[in-house]
């Protein structure tokens, strides 16, 4: 079951509508490559083992910080298009957030997206990985 709009963040409830917008598979893919191209660029030397997504078919790296209010600013970058994209979307929703907000989020709301549809299951695996890897980094900067 999907999670209430009210409970997800704006940002992320942006996205999902977006998707929902989309009347076919096609634009949600276009949708996805448009956000992997806006994706800032990610420095080569933060291309660590330890940045390294777990899981991922294609080559995932992110990472996680503190701003001054708090909230955490996320940075990533993945050698395949539809993947960064992905990621891009997850960067974009989630930026901004506090670390106890992170930890709520479900991903459940990529099944609102249409996306979950035409998603091949290593692709969705790693939407999962990188959903997982990125609460896992925020909650690592509150220790």
């Amino acid at each position: 079951m999907a999670s209430p709009v009210t409970q997800r963040p704006p940002a992320l409830d942006r996205i999902v509508q977006r998707f929902k917008r989309a009347s076919s598979n096609k634009l949600r893919y276009e949708q996805l490559l448009t956000l992997a191209q806006k994706l800032p660029e990610f420095p080569e030397e933060q291309k660590l083992p330890e940045n390294k997504v777990p899981g991922c078919v294609s080559q995932v790296y992110v990472t996680a910080s503190l701003d001054s209010n708090g909230c955490i600013q996320f940075q990533g970058d993945s050698d395949s298009q539809l993947t960064k994209g992905l990621l891009a979307m997850l960067i974009k929703g989630m930026n901004g957030l506090t670390i106890e907000q992170i930890s709520q989020l479900k991903p459940d709301f990529i099944e609102e997206t249409g996306l979950q549809a035409s998603l091949t299951p290593s692709r969705a695996n790693g939407f999962y990985n990188i959903f997982k890897t990125l609460q896992k980094q925020a909650s690592a900067c509150g220790e």
